[in-house]
């Protein structure tokens, strides 16, 4: 049997071509796939260690710089608003300069710019070090799925998808309680500083294992279109709700993890650092919401699981008003359970919804997604002065309010 000479790339139609370059992309079990894999996990846990340590230390930030707890929140919404900011921009650098590269440049400067932090004089310099590391944490989400989208074959994305995620999930986490455990012994500095080498170490990982971009193909940035791209996005009502979502979960979400730093290591519990970073272990509740949401929205539809979603973190929060560890601890696992079930769905149907440019509709949500965790974040500082617990868990009831608002009027276009 004779087989026929191998088509030169001029001669084939477009869906033989994109078979021809999907057959050489990266699988599970590729070497290089293990490689990716690693270091993009890598990548994630310094991106989000690096972004959520100053958390569990805002007690001690406001006592060491004698600042009110709004004031000392700043610490942690400003490295948030500034990484929404950079989102679009430096994902639509890394058209042109690759993703790697832009990754790489991302999470080794926020790694260097974590340890100039945790040398700040005054809370002004903290803030203006943290707006700057923002920015530079913006890479990796930026350009981490589009890398991934190019390198990896599609039947085996999935995995390489989850193994980022997880990344993320055990990054803000650890440093969260790393961040909580080095505080206890050395102070914030030291917690911060801590979590910063790790960061490091990770980051040179990054460098030294992720391969090269075999795929990718660098392109002028067109500011026309990309304008056209980005009004399309803005104009679809439904998308609009999407994105209102996004700020609303995210400022609820991160308005309860601040100020319940204050209240619980404020009389009577006067909680450790370290037991108070322990308790942001409930973020696993999430990892296992998230995942069974997006089953359960494939079979049902996503605007009823949606719903349920942010229905069960208003719960979350009812349960935070009892006076009790034990209701205040079960109120988080409940928040923290509808937290990540609804954004989930709702950062899944942004992407599925989009007319065009699908992912810079997601970095659309993600903006917003960030500027709600910055603006809410710090504002529910005021709520904590005025009112206490009470008046701050009224403030994450009306955000996720809004939230459930936008989730049940979801219709139109695309709507299951």
């Amino acid at each position: 049997m004779t087989l026929a000479p191998e088509q030169p790339p001029q001669q084939m139609t477009r869906q033989q071509q994109t078979a021809r370059r999907q057959a050489a992309r990266l699988r599970h079990g590729d070497p290089g796939m293990r490689r990716v894999r690693l270091g993009l996990f890598a990548a994630g846990l310094a991106t989000f260690a690096l972004l959520y340590t100053p958390q569990p230390l805002l007690p001690l930030l406001s006592g060491a710089f004698h600042a009110s707890p709004a004031g000392a929140s700043l610490a942690m919404s400003a490295g948030t608003a500034a990484l929404a900011l950079a989102i679009i921009p430096v994902s639509s650098v890394s058209e042109v300069c690759g993703r790697r590269a832009v990754m790489t440049a991302s999470v080794l400067a926020a790694a260097v710019l974590g340890l100039a932090a945790a040398a700040s004089a005054n809370l002004t310099m903290l803030v203006a070090v943290r707006v700057l590391q923002g920015f530079a944490l913006a890479g990796v989400p930026a350009t981490a799925m589009a890398y991934l989208a190019e390198e990896v074959d599609r039947r085996h994305l999935g995995r390489a998808m989850g193994l980022y995620v997880a990344g993320n999930a055990i990054g803000g986490l650890s440093g969260r309680i790393i961040a909580g455990i080095l505080a206890e012994h050395g102070g914030w500095r030291v917690a911060d500083a801590g979590v910063s080498a790790l960061a490091l170490a990770c980051a040179i990982a990054f460098a030294v294992v992720l391969p090269r971009s075999a795929f990718f193909t660098p392109s002028p940035l067109r500011l026309r279109a990309l304008a056209g791209t980005l009004a399309r996005n803005l104009a679809d009502t439904g998308l609009l709700r999407l994105y209102l979502i996004g700020f609303a979960l995210m400022g609820a979400f991160v308005t309860v993890y601040n100020y319940l730093t204050f209240r619980l290591s404020a009389p009577p519990w006067s909680l450790s650092s370290s037991v108070i970073g322990a308790l942001f272990t409930v973020y696993l509740a999430g990892t296992y919401t998230s995942t069974m949401a997006g089953r359960l929205a494939d079979r049902a539809g996503r605007r009823g699981v949606l719903t349920a979603g942010v229905l069960v973190a208003i719960a979350g929060v009812a349960l935070t008003l009892p006076a009790s560890i034990a209701f205040i601890v079960a109120g988080l696992v409940v928040l923290t359970a509808g937290f990540f079930a609804a954004h989930s769905v709702a950062s899944g149907w942004v992407g599925a919804r989009a007319p065009v440019a699908p992912a810079q509709a997601s970095a659309l949500y993600l903006c917003l997604y960030y500027v709600g965790s910055s603006v809410a974040g710090s504002a529910g500082g005021v709520f904590w002065a005025r009112g206490g617990w009470p008046a701050v868990a009224l403030f994450a009831a009306v955000l996720l309010a809004v939230a459930l608002a936008g989730a049940v009027t979801l219709t139109g276009r695309r709507s299951p």
